[in-house]
């Protein structure tokens, strides 16, 4: 009878109930947009018992703070950058490994396919469950002094990276001086100073006002770590298996949507970008990559992680 009753209970579907859902970007962002249609999905397919309320603008923290509050359960889902994610999860760490993707094709090629399952799946042994992948472009650094298209150019500079030891390292030994600063520091840092440049996407280059003020923006593209898509397990644990799997689906539906607005929003970003007075710089890219060779060894002597990266390499 125990049994007959537990097995009763599992197939009944879980509480209506709200749940909040953190971005640090702005309400139009595609992030931001891409889990509004979550929530879209989750509603229509839950009959409307289950909602999603985006909390976008850094209304509930910064990155770093917001997933400390996903792994106590305070915030339900967020989206954040696999970096500074990689300090709570070490497993986000090969994702933002310097010029490890060859292409934005190669990108999906690895995160659509079985490596990309394993690193979100891996993410549970951390208090995360891993849902999706969002793109986040190519990262590229940019800066107010001068024009830099060699990592000796870099020197001296000091150049605002994410709260990620992986990248704090990668700038340290391209010459340039790591600051670690908040998403939403960035332009205080710049206008005051305390950092020289920085390095990110096209789009939130041109959102956030840094393009004003770090008018050089050279094409290194040393990253293209994803966003991820993370929810808390207590959030989760309180799903019925049927709404787990609409929501994992939902959120799966949502990348896919989101990728197609990312390359619109990457190419309007360039064009405002370079129309509003910034200088877009041409590298010498083996030199970058040369530069952080040494980093990248040391990275590889981690457990699994070589591995992990041929079969990366070996994507086609």
């Amino acid at each position: 009878m125990a049994c007959a009753g537990a097995l009763a209970l599992a197939g009944e579907p879980s509480l209506a109930r709200t749940f909040r859902a953190a971005d640090t970007q702005a309400a139009d962002y595609p992030t931001v947009q891409a889990l509004r249609l979550m929530d879209q999905l989750v509603r229509e397919r839950t009959g409307g018992r289950h909602s999603i309320d985006v909390f976008h603008s850094r209304q509930l923290g910064e990155e770093k703070e917001t997933i400390e509050q996903t792994r106590v359960g305070a915030i339900d889902i967020n989206r954040v950058n696999a970096a500074p994610l990689a300090s709570f999860a070490p497993e986000a760490n090969v994702l933002a490994i310097p010029f490890l993707f060859r292409s934005v094709e190669h990108l999906h090629r690895v995160l659509d396919g079985p490596i990309g399952e394993a690193i979100l799946d891996s993410f549970g042994r951390h208090g995360f469950i891993g849902l999706a992948f969002y793109d986040s472009g190519a990262r590229s650094i940019y800066n107010s002094l001068r024009p830099v298209r060699s990592p000796a150019d870099l020197a001296g500079l000091r150049l605002r990276v994410q709260q990620s030891d992986v990248m704090v390292e990668m700038v340290r030994a391209l010459g340039a001086e790591p600051v670690a600063l908040p998403y939403g520091q960035v332009l205080t840092g710049l206008a005051t100073r305390l950092v020289d440049g920085a390095e990110n996407n096209w789009p939130s280059y041109v959102t956030t006002g840094h393009a004003k003020l770090a008018p050089f923006y050279s094409l290194t593209e040393h990253v293209m770590t994803p966003e991820v898509v993370v929810m808390s397990q207590r959030a989760w644990e309180a799903l019925s298996p049927e709404d787990q799997a609409i929501f994992r689906e939902a959120a799966r539906e949502s990348s896919r949507a989101m990728r197609a607005q990312w390359q619109q929003w990457e190419e309007r970003a360039r064009r405002e970008a370079v129309s509003g007075g910034a200088t877009m710089l041409t590298v010498d890219k083996a030199s970058f990559e040369a530069a952080v060779g040494p980093m990248v060894e040391q990275l590889l002597s981690g457990p699994g992680m070589k591995t992990l990266v041929e079969r990366i390499r070996e994507t086609r």
